[in-house]
């Protein structure tokens, strides 16, 4: 059917196991460590964690955002061969921008349609290492002419369509639904409040691999490795939740006058990266993290680029022919507050089913490593409560929304 998006719906595909590093602040004990390094870091680590030969692989699936490293280009081939991976095995790079993490796990699913076994899925993103970018000074400059360096962790914001940057179309979403500032610093405070309460519970601590200072070694090749900055010895949690309150939040500024969008109830700014491994249910050694059984994806309006996650699981669940009230949970991304309450708005979520464990206004959206953070996320909560489905979904830049739709392998009727 044209015009209504993209359903994939997928037979006997599970995914094995998926971690992450800690999401660490802008500027942090990650700021030096390119996007290579932490996917060759949790590439290595969920193929240890599974219990997994590296050889066993049969797809490397990569994706990073930002060009942070002058071997940038090298991203998805150097994280499979450094993770082990057979040399034979080809790797591609993948590029949804916020959905990214979800995109890999798609494709995977897609790969095994085919001769494909094993996918090793790798998103990495290091925002501390965005360049200070120029693209139109090749030739030279002219004397008095104007240089034209710009910061392309914000410039990458706006989006030349409607004339508006991300955090305005936020804005725009909050006038469309009748959301006060004070609404949506109250749910900035709630995400920051049950992350806190995730990380005092070890919520979080299943899926986070500590990272410390290491080199990686391959036979007949330069070694690579980490090197943490501001003299850390390893980092073991996300960095960014903290206590606030309303009062707090309500003193920041608006980024656009009578809007309601601040930098407390935005994302967080965040270095970091997750793996995923994805393969035949049946074929699983053990019981797997999730099943993965359909993705939507869909465009909407760049102007309210935000809504996005709403259409997608609209697609979602009609194709599946399930409902609202079949599924556990909902992770939807946070990448602005105005965003993530329009989507429940519009969708009639309660609150008690959707990101119970805080999200990413609290704990951080490294672009492409969020949809792989959503999933295993949304995993361990159905695990834990014993729920049947769960839906992570993401609003993406340029206006698109995609969700995909899990099932717990280990669910009891």
């Amino acid at each position: 059917m044209s015009g209504v998006g993209q359903y994939s719906a997928f037979a006997d595909v599970a995914i094995y196991e998926a971690l992450r590093t800690p999401w660490v602040d802008l500027g942090g004990a990650l700021s030096l460590v390119s996007p290579i390094d932490l996917g060759i870091k949790v590439g290595r680590e969920v193929l240890a964690r599974a219990g997994i030969d590296p050889l066993a692989v049969d797809s490397v699936l990569a994706g990073s955002m930002a060009q942070a490293s002058f071997d940038a280009y090298l991203l998805p081939r150097h994280v499979g061969l450094y993770s082990g991976v057979a040399q034979s095995v080809p790797a591609l790079g993948v590029q949804r921008i916020c959905a990214t993490g979800f995109e890999l796990l798609r494709q995977a699913a897609e790969q095994l349609r085919d001769e494909v076994q094993l996918a090793l899925c790798v998103a990495s993103e290091s925002m501390s290492r965005n360049p200070i970018a120029a693209y139109t000074h090749r030739d030279g400059f002219r004397l008095g002419g104007e240089v034209q360096f710009k910061d392309f962790l914000w410039e990458a914001l706006y989006d030349p369509a409607p004339g508006l940057d991300m955090i305005a179309t936020a804005d725009h979403l909050a006038r469309r639904h009748g959301l006060s500032r004070e609404a949506v610093d109250r749910y900035a405070c709630a995400s920051h409040q049950r992350a806190l309460q995730a990380q005092r519970d070890g919520a979080w601590a299943e899926e986070i691999v500590t990272v410390d200072n290491q080199v990686f070694e391959l036979e007949g090749y330069q070694p690579r490795g980490i090197r943490l900055a501001r003299r850390a010895a390893a980092v073991t949690q996300d960095s960014h939740p903290r206590p606030t309150d309303l009062a707090a939040l309500a003193r920041l500024r608006a980024v656009h006058a009578n809007g309601v969008q601040t930098a407390g109830n935005s994302c967080a700014v965040v270095d970091g990266a997750a793996a995923a491994l994805v393969g035949r249910a049946s074929a699983c050694p053990r019981v797997p993290l999730a099943r993965l059984l359909a993705s939507a994806v869909v465009g909407v309006a760049p102007e309210f680029m935000g809504i996005g996650p709403a259409p997608a699981i609209r697609l979602l669940l009609h194709r599946s022919g399930l409902s609202l009230d079949d599924i556990g949970r909902f992770e939807i991304n946070e990448a602005q507050a105005a965003q993530v309450l329009a989507v429940a708005q519009e969708l009639e979520l309660d609150s008690t089913r959707l990101n119970v464990q805080g999200g990413s206004l609290a704990v951080g959206h490294p672009l492409a490593a969020t949809g792989l953070r959503l999933v295993m996320t949304l995993a361990g909560q159905l695990r834990r409560h014993n729920l049947r489905y769960g839906i992570a979904a993401a609003c993406v830049g340029g206006g698109q929304g995609m969700a995909l739709l899990i099932e717990n392998p280990a669910y009891r009727g």
